[in-house]
């Protein structure tokens, strides 16, 4: 199926240490950049007194949309290795922070690239894996007398049924997945009087 996407099951946490710092990692379910951006913050004022808080995050059902910042590690070092353990998931609509607390030994690159990597791998594994499914929404409106035959489409389908209002004019506002949409609003389309608003 075309429309499968994965994300996270839940929130995640990871603790790794090497050489004296500590590195934690969070794994959170984010549905956009500024919520992302907002959730980066909120770790920055909770950790202020940690030497780093790297992030990178994976948007859309697509895998398009992402950034990643090594905040003072050296370049490359931080968040393009937590970006990598997202996308060796195969996930999107997930943010990972890594905060860590320098212990006094340099680690060099190497050594930076494999704590960050395995403390995103860590929170990661922490949260889980789940199916989700890319969805349309549309807003139909049709007479009453057509009322049963829409609800017939409706019962046999099982698309999401968002808000309905029933009177003399009928509204629904219907949700189902990406692959199905084709088939559902062809028979809603068969319908007399009913009107499909996407």
């Amino acid at each position: 199926m075309a429309d499968i996407y994965y994300t996270i099951a839940k929130e995640g946490k990871g603790v790794f240490k090497e050489k004296m710092s500590k590195f934690l990692s969070f794994a959170i379910m984010v549905d956009n950049a500024e919520e992302a951006k907002a959730t980066v913050k909120r770790f920055q004022n909770e950790y202020h007194d940690s030497r780093h808080v790297c992030w990178a995050y994976m948007l859309g059902p697509e895998r398009q949309e992402w950034q990643l910042n090594d905040n003072g590690e050296p370049s490359g070092t931080a968040g393009k290795p937590i970006l990598g353990q997202i996308n060796s998931f195969g996930l999107t609509n997930v943010l990972v922070v890594v905060v860590r607390y320098f212990g006094g030994i340099k680690l060099g690159t190497p050594g930076l690239i494999a704590a960050y990597r395995e403390a995103a791998r860590l929170a990661l594994e922490d949260a889980g894996k789940k199916e989700e499914f890319q969805k349309e929404t549309i807003r139909i409106s049709f007479p009453y007398e057509v009322s049963n035959d829409v609800m017939k489409i409706v019962k046999t389908e099982e698309p999401e049924v968002l808000n309905r209002s029933f009177d003399n004019k009928c509204e629904m506002t219907l949700s189902f997945r990406l692959d199905y949409a084709e088939r559902i609003k062809s028979r809603l389309q068969k319908v007399e009087g009913l009107v499909i608003e996407e």
